[in-house]
């Protein structure tokens, strides 16, 4: 090694020196990513966007124009009470059907079979127990089927009956509608290889599938801000201040509140109405 130069240092040649910016020359071409973040008025356009094609597709639904539609979302944003409303103006020639809570494939074959018809939608409401069953998956797939004739089968040696005491027949034309409302992100669950992921597919091809978009605590706030806006207080009495001292204190407390949610609005909006000191008692029943 030349005198001068330390055993840990590399002499420069014009070789490496050409090299070296050669490698500049690349590291200053790559193209940089900007991330973007969402203003709160884009949030809340987004939201409304959600809501009205949601709104319109179960309306749509409903009135049979549309075989089968699923909504997604979190709880206590709004989705059952968007379509409660809907099949609450239905005309008397309509046949509305709130099912919840846990529902078995027998159970769920003979409900398909009592409203199988043209006039009659089926809303399947915080009753997830049907997407995690392979029996109950492939019978809503005949159901929610795109084809002109949906027909379902049932050839297990289980004998079902009706109300009557009638048995129910092996297998039925349904040519009916169904509205799912759930808490489960499909999307998400298809994405990690959930072991009913091959079902959630064929049901997202076979159905509308819709996104609310409330991920984030600021969705969930903003949603919340929405709903206020709209009227929900209003409506119970409450002045445009206490609705807003109201939601003030949801969004400085969103990080220590048990849940984000319209219950959670109309839990704390109980309390400001049992007069003294509302948030004192927020804090001792409503926070972590």
């Amino acid at each position: 090694m030349p005198r001068g130069i330390a055993k840990s240092g590399m002499r420069m040649t014009s070789k490496r020196l050409a090299t070296a910016m050669q490698h500049q020359t690349v590291v200053a071409e790559q193209p940089l990513v900007v991330i973007q973040s969402e203003t709160d008025a884009q949030i809340e356009s987004r939201l409304d966007d959600n809501y009205e094609a949601m709104y319109t597709m179960a309306l749509a639904t409903a009135l049979g124009k549309n075989k089968s539609l699923i909504i997604s979302g979190p709880a206590g944003v709004g989705k059952s009470h968007t379509v409660n409303q809907i099949l609450e103006t239905l005309e008397d020639d309509k046949v509305g059907l709130f099912i919840k809570g846990y529902v078995r494939p027998t159970g769920l074959y003979k409900t398909l079979y009592e409203n199988r018809f043209k006039n009659c939608v089926i809303v399947f409401d915080d009753a997830d127990s049907i997407f995690m069953d392979d029996v109950s998956l492939n019978l809503l797939k005949a159901a929610c089927d795109m084809t002109k004739t949906r027909r379902l089968n049932w050839l297990s040696e289980t004998k079902m009956e009706d109300e009557d005491g009638e048995r129910l027949p092996r297998n039925f034309e349904f040519e009916g509608s169904i509205i799912f409302i759930t808490n489960y992100d499909f999307d998400n669950l298809i994405d990690k290889g959930n072991r009913l992921a091959p079902h959630f597919q064929a049901l997202i091809s076979r159905s509308h599938y819709l996104d609310v978009g409330i991920k984030t605590k600021r969705d969930y706030v903003i949603r919340l801000k929405q709903v206020v806006k709209q009227g929900m207080l209003a409506e119970q009495g409450f002045t445009k201040g206490e609705e807003q001292e109201l939601m003030n204190f949801i969004t400085e407390n969103q990080d220590r509140l048990r849940e984000l949610s319209l219950r959670m609005v109309m839990k704390i909006a109980g309390l400001m109405r049992m007069g003294g000191d509302y948030q004192k008692m927020a804090r001792a029943t409503c926070m972590k």
